[in-house]
């Protein structure tokens, strides 16, 4: 374990020319939250040999930033860790608070998704330009978890004086209405507590179907970041035709989206 208990952005790398607009997205994310960069590489136990090489590259990729921006604060990491329980041994160990890794492997990293303690950011590693994350498009749905992806987009609120804009769901069952509007409220609260321009877009597709709206929006609005819950509960049906979430960041194209776990207490960002 670390001496130093910084919390620390994660980036997740692959080690390929796809790795430049992962980190430009995690130098941008750990300067506006103020923490220390990590550049991660968890390889598999097949490539032990390869070990020296790896610590290189990252060394490398170290340098180049420091060289950049010799103000902040990077680490490099490398682990050979189980993708599931990844997350969780970056929280832990390493005080990971945000996970950054590509559009492209989120196969790879869905279990890890699953049961993560910190929020996900996908984003599309082959484009050739990083997210400002200055527009926000939220999507609330019925679940109370909601308050987990308001309170991650009050920080981009507070840090960056993003504009955070609300699509609430549409549900015709009277209790699933009330319990939107409690979340819509409990929102509200929240950004106005802290001053955070926001706006609230009364959608008309239903919870099942409101992030897909928002994703819409998102495009539509030229927003620069979707933040979503992830799926609550995974039936058999979602393993064979796919998670939602799943379906949403490869429609997203060069759309940043930023996953929130619902099935795990989420740890919070410290000011």
């Amino acid at each position: 374990m670390p001496e130093n208990k910084e919390q620390r952005i994660v980036v997740l790398l692959s080690l390929s020319n796809s790795d430049k607009n992962l980190i430009l997205n995690g130098i941008r994310i750990a300067t506006i939250f103020g923490k220390e960069l990590c550049l991660c590489y968890n390889h598999s136990k097949k490539e032990n040999k390869e070990i020296e090489a790896f610590k290189n590259k990252i060394s490398a990729y170290s340098n180049s930033v420091i060289k950049e921006m010799p103000g902040l604060r990077i680490s490099t990491l490398l682990l050979s860790e189980n993708s599931r329980n990844l997350p969780e041994k970056l929280a832990d160990d390493f005080e990971a608070i945000f996970i950054i890794t590509g559009a492209s492997v989120f196969s790879k990293y869905a279990k890890a998704v699953e049961e993560s303690p910190v929020p996900f950011l996908f984003v599309n590693e082959y484009c050739d330009k990083f997210s400002e994350f200055k527009k926000l498009i939220l999507p609330i749905d019925l679940r109370k978890e909601n308050a987990d992806s308001a309170l991650w987009c009050s920080y981009f609120g507070r840090f960056n004086s993003s504009v955070i804009v609300v699509v609430a769901a549409n549900d015709k069952n009277k209790d699933e209405q009330k319990q939107v509007l409690r979340n819509i409220t409990v929102c509200k609260k929240l950004f106005q507590k802290f001053k955070i321009e926001h706006k609230f877009f009364r959608g008309t597709k239903s919870s099942l179907k409101n992030s897909f709206e928002a994703l819409e929006l998102a495009h539509s609005s030229e927003s620069d970041l979707l933040v979503i819950l992830g799926s609550t509960t995974i039936t058999p049906l979602d393993l064979l035709i796919g998670l939602p979430e799943k379906k949403i960041i490869i429609r997203a194209a060069n759309l940043p989206v930023l996953v929130i776990n619902p099935r795990k207490d989420n740890y919070i960002l410290c000011d």
